[in-house]
């Protein structure tokens, strides 16, 4: 299976998707007059904590990617857990950028209403939220590249290939010309 890096575009279309939906939920609290924008201080916790412990686990298949296999600690890091922590790195990059959207739209929302004790409470809460899913975004994308295997430099390598069928071409080419 080969598995190839999330397409930069990716990020912004889950962005946009999530800035309408965090400005259409600004409009119907308004026009409503429910509560339902901000974000509580546990989930700033929470998405921080996954951004730490996604990288935690990519910097782990990093070091063990990139050691010599005779060095290697045989019981810690398995192809599972390396594909896990990969699908974990490419989802919490696209959920950071759609988050980001989110509480970046209602942040912008409520920016024509700060004079308002309600409405200054959800912008400072959606704005430090914006920040901590923009800084997970980034956690995803380093993440997804920590996972990035080595060049393999054994005898399937194509580059190997190709070296070896240009030698052969030049032996037989030396031996014709002789």
């Amino acid at each position: 299976m080969k598995v190839r890096r999330t397409p930069w575009w990716y990020y912004l279309v889950a962005l946009i998707i999530g800035l309408a939906g965090g400005v259409g939920l600004a409009i119907l609290d308004e026009r409503m007059a429910t509560s339902l924008l901000g974000a509580p201080w546990f989930v700033d916790v929470v998405l921080m904590a996954m951004g730490i412990a996604v990288l935690t686990l990519a910097l782990q298949v990093h070091a063990y990617a990139n050691t010599d296999p005779a060095k290697r600690p045989h019981a810690f890091i398995n192809p599972q857990r390396a594909m896990i922590t990969l699908v974990l790195a490419k989802a919490l990059g696209l959920a950071g950028a759609a988050l980001a959207g989110w509480y970046g739209g209602q942040a912008l929302m409520c920016l024509t209403h700060l004079e308002a004790s309600y409405y200054h409470e959800a912008a400072v809460e959606c704005a430090i939220a914006l920040v901590i899913c923009i800084i997970d975004m980034v956690i995803g994308i380093v993440s997804e590249g920590l996972c990035q295997l080595p060049p393999d430099e054994g005898a399937e390598n194509p580059k190997l290939k190709r070296a070896e069928r240009r030698r052969r071409l030049q032996q037989a080419a030396a031996k014709t010309a002789k």
